[in-house]
Order: C-alpha cells, then structure tokens, then sequence
C-alpha cells in the first residue's frame, strides 16, 4: 500500500528503508521567506511586526528542553529515529481512509508537516501524499533534525494572527519563545491541531483538556517527570485575549512607511527601535476606550491621544478604539475643526503685540464681515481681563482679538508653532474653524510645555539588522529652535494654567501638578478637544465620529478633559516631568527705547472678506 501511494507521485524516488527499487529524487526548491520588520518600544519590548508572515526559522538551542519537547510528543514521537516519513504513521492513516472511503487523515511527520508548509498545498490527494513524503526524505538529507524542527515552528499556524512559535509566545503569554514555561508549552503545542478550535483566547476549555493531552505525552516519551506534570498542571499562565502590542498598531502603522525610507529596500529582518513607551500606550488607550465607551449614549464614537515628551518622542499615539475594526489613523491622518483649542494662537499673538493677561477686554456683541460670533451661555459678560477671556473660553473676545492683532499674524503665530495644515484668515478662525491633526495640535502646544522650543514628533531611534548590524541611527538633534520668547511665554501660560484650575478645564486637574490647557468644542458638538501640558510632557485628546455626525452635548471640558487626565496621571508615572518650564528670560529693552503703545494705538487692520462656520465652547 506504501508502495503504491509513492508510485502515484509524479516525482521519482531512490532507495529508502523499506521503500526498494526506487529512483532518484530531483533537488529541493528553495526556501522563500520575506523579511520582517520587528518594531519594539523604549524599553525593547515587541510592539508590532510588518513585512512578512513568517520569522526566521527557531533556534532550537535558545529554548528550553521541555518546549519542543512539548511538539514532538504531541505530534510526531518517532521524530529523531525516522527517515522523514513513519510507514507505521502512514499505514494507520490509510486503514482510517479506507474505512471512511476517503482521505480522512494524513499520518503526517512533522518532517512532512515543514514539505507541505514550505513547498505544497493543504489538498488531501494521494499525489499530494507522495510529493510530501517525496520532499520530506530530501529536508531529511539537506537538514539536521533541529533545523527541520525549527522550521516547523517557525511556520505553523497558532490561531489569532499568530503564525511560528516566537508570534505565538507573544500573542498569547507576552514574552518571547525563550522564556515559556512547561504549562505555556503544552498550551501552544496544543493549538496546531486546530488553531479555531483549540486556542485558549476562544477555547480556553478545550485548550485546557488538550494541553493534559500533551503532558501526558510528555511523560510517556520521557520529555517530562509525573511531578513536573503535576506542577504544570497547577501553573495559572495569563492569557492575554487582547494582542498585547494591540493598542501599538496606530503608531507601528504610522512608523512603518518612515522606517523603511530610512532604511532602503528590505532585504532582511530588521528591527526598529522606537520611542514608544508600551505601558503608557496601554494606558492611553484604556483611557480612550473608556471615555469612548461613557460618552456612547452621547454619540461619542471614536477617539484619538497623542502624548509627546518634551524632545518630541511620541511616547503614546493611539488613533482609534480599536486598530483590528477601524485602523484609520485619526491621531495623525484625521484633520479637524479644533475649535477653541485654536485660541492660545490668538491669544499669543496678542501678547507678542504688547497685550498682557491683565488687559481689559469686553464681551460684548460683535459682528465682522456680517458674522457674530456666540458665546455658550446667553447674554454677555462686559469688561474682564484677557485671562479671565481665555478661562472661560469667550467666543466675542476671541474673534474680536484676532481682528484686532491680524488674521495673517495670528495664522503665521501658529504656523511657526508647529500647525502645518491651511489656516483660513476667516473672522471664525479664531474660533478653530480650520482643520488640524492631533498630532499637529501636539507638537504646536509643544512649545509651552518647553520653554518656548519648537517640538517637532518623531519616533524611530536606531534601525539595526536581527544580528545587531545598525542600518541606521537618529542623528543627535540640533539645537531646538526658540520659538515662543518672554514675557509672551510665561504670560501665556499662566493664562492657560487658569483655564484647568478656575476655567473649562477643571476636570483636567491632577492635584499637585502643575498643568496648563485648553479645551476645544466645535459647533453642534462634532469635534471636543482637550490640549494640555505639564513640564517636558504634551498630551491631546480628541473625541467625535469618523462620519462627522454631531454628538450630545459632549464639550472639551467634559468627557476629553475627563481621558486627558487619566492618561496624563499614567504619564507622569513614566516620563521625566516638571514645573511647565520658565523659558528664557526676555530681552533687556534698550535704554533709550521709548515706551510700548498700548492696544488702543494700533492701526486699523482691514479684514478679509469670507466668515467661516461657527464654533462655540461650552463649559
């Protein structure tokens, strides 16, 4: 029967034991493989793989004895004695076929497991058979036995997207192949027999009964003692039923493009070094989901955080609730109105004019080029201070300002700060009614949380080879641009820190921390923002629709304030943070300098001809 299953191959084969008279074997096809891109975070934990769908094949000498062990007891326990196929194996399997009158089961070695997974398809025909068994004595002859079973882990399907052994350590215990425990082993050596049926994320209980299977065999070919069985048996591993790196695939998605413009083409594993933080990333996107899953009776739907350190490394980016659902990245490819968060451009330009946050401004009705802006709550509040203004968000005072300062200048103010998207130099552009990314948003607030530097976001450190060759290394930084001087700086910020202790951002405080921040909510409630900062660290958060439908009632203060603080209370924890920093101090004046004019002096700026649509910030 042997003989005759052989003999259906189109290949021809030369003598092996038990199979006389056969002929020569043509040579092995190559082994392809596409290079993978490893992306791992700060601290070097595994955050993300693009590229292709396998690793290179394991090392069997990096695991412990009990890990493949584990498979080959499982799978295939004439391994290391048989020549690449197990006559008794295939004999068994064809009685099986012939009494369901098909191919029901295969009697595969794990040598011809790594022929079909390397050279063949999954077809169950005699002629598959053959070329199987065919090409499984040609691996026999080409590699040593633990070359041919690091292949086979390198290849075989785990369930989940994970695919070999080191994606499956990953997956399902967050930590690599090297370090599984006898419990851990028998789990994943239990799931290749059905990936969908026996993975512990969605059949934990029969995962369970299968992995006593293992170990069980285990102790049968002497792999294991019974009292390390019995010790597996009470190991409690955690299982993660989320991908550990989930929350990472916006940013890796984000990274991947730049990291192979800086790399050239692939022609190898590389691994890139980021800068993100993976705990903070967990995290932010905790606090994001959470905020989201509040707000939906609101019509919150989705969201987006960008946390930044003060050299611009993004230390956190999340861009959506769930990559695997909705992978548009909406912390750095959605643009949209900022509303209010737009203000501290405003508001810098009119300090950089002669303005101090003590000058005495009017919430009164105002109407520009036949739009009047509104402010949240009815009625008008008079004569107040430019801090009080910025506090409480005042919509007149915000458009009045930047008609008084220049639309032009206020657009080049936040350009220079870091916004790269257009700005319209409509009377509502004061009101946000442009469109920014989050991160652009990030990297503009930057600049007070530094002193006045430009912060520009990046994330690649160091691309290296797998065996450690650098390919190549962020240059060391020139020195950041001063962007923002004194008095304007600190008068600005202490106007911003108002806005989180008296003003809209309340629900933004962390006690004892000294924060500074703005809130930004656009008309009928499409868009709420909260901005904010601290010493060395800036965080944005964003939350709306991805169809631009408005929510309920949900402003910057409320529920984007609310996930602001919970992922800046786990930012702290992490980054290197401070008092928001003075900045420079500012130029002596000369001595025959004549007196600053004061506001009402200015000249009259004509004013362009288009409104845009209105915002308004509520508390």
């Amino acid at each position: 029967m042997l003989i005759g299953l052989l003999a259906s191959a189109t290949v021809s084969l030369p003598p092996l034991p038990g199979l006389p008279g056969a002929a020569a074997l043509p040579p092995l096809p190559p082994i392809e493989r596409a290079p993978q891109v490893v992306f791992v975070d700060r601290n070097g934990a595994r955050i993300g793989v693009r590229g292709g769908r396998y690793g290179p094949a394991v090392d069997i000498r990096s695991l412990p004895a009990h890990v493949p062990a584990a498979f080959v007891a499982i799978e295939d326990r004439r391994f290391y004695s048989h020549p690449g196929f197990d006559a008794a194996g295939i004999a068994r399997a064809a009685a099986a076929n012939l009494a369901e009158g098909g191919v029901a089961q295969g009697g595969s070695t794990i040598t011809q497991q790594v022929a079909r997974l390397l050279f063949l398809n999954q077809d169950k025909t005699l002629e598959r058979k053959a070329r199987e068994v065919a090409l499984a004595v040609q691996l026999e002859r080409a590699f040593t036995k633990p070359q041919i079973l690091g292949l086979y882990l390198s290849r075989i399907n785990f369930g989940k997207g994970a695919w070999g052994l080191e994606a499956a350590a990953w997956r399902y215990f967050n930590k690599p192949a090297s370090r599984l425990t006898v419990r851990e082993a028998a789990m994943l050596a239990s799931i290749p027999k059905s990936p969908t049926g026996y993975n512990p994320v969605d059949q934990p209980a029969r995962n369970a009964e299968r992995t006593k299977l293992v170990l069980d065999a285990m102790v049968e070919t002497g792999a294991l003692s019974a009292k390390a069985r019995t010790a597996a048996l009470k190991e409690s591993p955690r299982v993660w039923t989320r991908a550990p790196e989930a929350s990472a695939q916006y940013f890796v998605d984000w990274m991947d493009a730049q990291a192979r413009r800086r790399a050239g083409p692939v022609r190898q594993d590389l691994v890139v070094e980021t800068t993100l933080d993976l705990p903070l990333e967990r995290s932010a996107e905790d606090a994001l989901r959470g905020g989201v899953s509040r707000g939906a009776a609101q019509g919150v739907q989705q969201g987006a955080v960008v946390v930044l350190d003060g050299s611009g490394a993004v230390r956190a980016l999340v861009g959506g609730t769930d990559h695997l659902k909705a992978p548009y990245n909406r912390a750095t490819d959605a643009r949209r109105q900022p509303g209010s968060a737009f203000k501290p451009f405003v508001w810098l330009a009119a300090l950089e004019a002669g303005r101090t946050p003590d000058s005495e401004v009017v919430d009164e009705p105002v109407t520009l080029e036949g739009w009047s802006p509104s402010n949240y709550e009815t009625g008008f509040q008079g004569p107040m201070t430019l801090e009080t203004a910025l506090a409480r968000s005042v919509n007149t005072v915000a458009a009045r300002l930047a008609d008084e300062v220049g639309r032009d200048t206020v657009a080049s103010t936040a350009r220079r700060l870091g916004i790269s998207t257009p700005i319209p130099t409509t009377p509502a552009m004061a009101l946000g009614s442009g469109l920014v990314t989050p991160m652009d948003l990030a990297e503009s607030y930057g600049a007070f949380a530094t002193g006045g530097r430009q912060v520009e976001a990046w994330g690649v450190s160091r691309i290296r080879t797998a065996g450690g060759r650098v390919v190549w290394s962020r240059p060391a930084p020139a020195a950041p641009k001063q962007v923002i001087d004194n008095p304007a700086l600190s008068e600005l910020n202490r106007m911003m820190r108002q806005v989180v202790t008296a003003g809209t951002g309340t629900r933004a405080a962390l006690p004892g921390r000294d924060l500074a921040g703005k809130t930004g909510t656009t008309s009928a409630y499409q868009d709420a923002w909260f901005a904010g900062y601290t010493g060395g660290i800036v965080t944005v958060v964003w939350l709306g629709r991805d169809d631009n439908r408005p929510m309920k009632g949900v402003s910057g203060g409320s529920l984007p304030a609310e996930v602001w603080r919970n992922v800046m209370s786990a930012a702290v924890k992490r980054l290197p943070s401070g008092p928001i920093p003075a900045g420079p101090p500012p130029p002596e004046p000369p001595p025959d300098a004549p007196a600053l004019a004061s506001p009402a002096d200015a000249p009259e700026v004509p004013m362009p001809t288009a409104p845009g649509p209105e915002t308004e910030e509520p508390q």
